[in-house]
């Protein structure tokens, strides 16, 4: 696992090539977008997608708390796809092995589930979250008002390569604006939305399980 240190907001970042952030000073872990459940949801629909999708992203949680120790992990929205089913039971099962860590879900619109539930999974659930000079919100755009710097997820930010013979492909990036950040879908089943940064804007793009600033 390759990972990048990137100072912005007088803050350390330890860009992950699992897509998710380590906040040095805070020691906590930041991903966005797990989608968990998305796939049980489509199978539900008889559409066919693999049943161990959310095995192979909890692995990917796994093995960075178990590399960065974090006393925290903030999920910045979309946690869950949608209704309660057999891979939320899943991860109450997984979530045991770190009853240590708290886990704060910053709510995104798929976010859905009953209160109960996300408290039976130790799950703490706030609409915003303020910690030092950052703030997060699931969507930047519900954020715009803030003098904080935001974190943010929701738009599944990507950056198009191309090569030659008109050869192109789409891969996930961190996207660091002037007034706020994305991050990439933690989560597999997701898709890509590119993003057109500035020049003076930062993006760390993931390829080949490697951290890269694009230019």
């Amino acid at each position: 696992m390759d990972d990048l240190i990137f100072q912005h907001q007088s803050q350390h970042w330890v860009l992950s090539s699992y897509k998710a952030i380590f906040w040095q000073e805070e020691q906590s872990l930041i991903v966005s977008d797990l989608h968990l459940g998305k796939s049980a949801h489509f199978r539900k629909a008889g559409i066919a997608v693999p049943a161990h999708l959310v095995q192979e992203d909890l692995f990917c949680l796994q093995k960075l708390i178990t590399r960065y120790h974090p006393v925290r992990i903030i999920i910045v929205g979309d946690m869950f796809h949608s209704v309660a089913n057999n891979d939320i039971e899943y991860f109450r099962l997984w979530r045991q092995q770190f009853s240590r860590v708290e886990f704060i879900l910053v709510q995104g619109n798929h976010d859905i589930l009953e209160p109960m539930v996300y408290a039976g999974l130790q799950v703490k659930v706030e609409k915003h979250l303020q910690l030092r000079n950052i703030y997060f919100a699931h969507d930047a755009a519900d954020a715009v008002a803030q003098k904080s710097y935001v974190i943010s997820g929701h738009l599944h930010p990507g950056v198009v390569i191309s090569g030659m013979g008109r050869q192109s492909m789409r891969l996930p990036c961190f996207y660091f604006g002037e007034q706020y950040a994305v991050l990439p879908a933690f989560g597999k089943f997701t898709g890509l939305a590119s993003v057109a940064p500035a020049p003076h804007e930062a993006v760390f793009v993931i390829a080949d399980k490697q951290v890269m600033q694009w230019q």
